[in-house]
């Protein structure tokens, strides 16, 4: 509990910081989410990969880095949040393209993360 939470906290910090400081570079928010999401996601992917191959400690790979820090860092609640108002600000494209690019780059991110590892 205490590598979860003590990543957590980190995790969650470094997204409200990295997270309005994107925020001064893009016009809507979704971007920095997205940017924020397609880095987590490569990271998890990286980190899984990395675990199996350095022969780091498992526990703290999983429990500290993965569930507690990048499970905070990343944040589907924000995304989920963020694909609404667009929908109800009438804004339905970017609401779509928002939702398919975050599937697709997230998945992307995490994939090239467990293949550098395997290089």
């Amino acid at each position: 509990m205490l590598l979860v939470s003590s990543g957590g906290a980190l995790g969650a910090l470094l997204r409200f910081y990295l997270g309005n400081f994107l925020k001064i570079y893009f016009l809507n928010n979704f971007y920095a989410t997205l940017s924020i999401n397609i880095v987590g996601s490569f990271l998890i992917g990286y980190l899984v990969s990395l675990g199996y191959i350095k022969n780091l400690s498992e526990t703290f790979i999983k429990y500290f880095l993965i569930i507690g820090l990048l499970g905070s860092f990343t944040t589907f609640s924000a995304f989920s949040y963020e694909v609404v108002d667009l929908f109800l600000s009438k804004k339905l494209f970017y609401g779509i393209v928002y939702v398919i690019s975050s599937v697709f780059f997230c998945i992307i991110a995490a994939y090239i993360g467990i293949y550098i590892n395997k290089v």
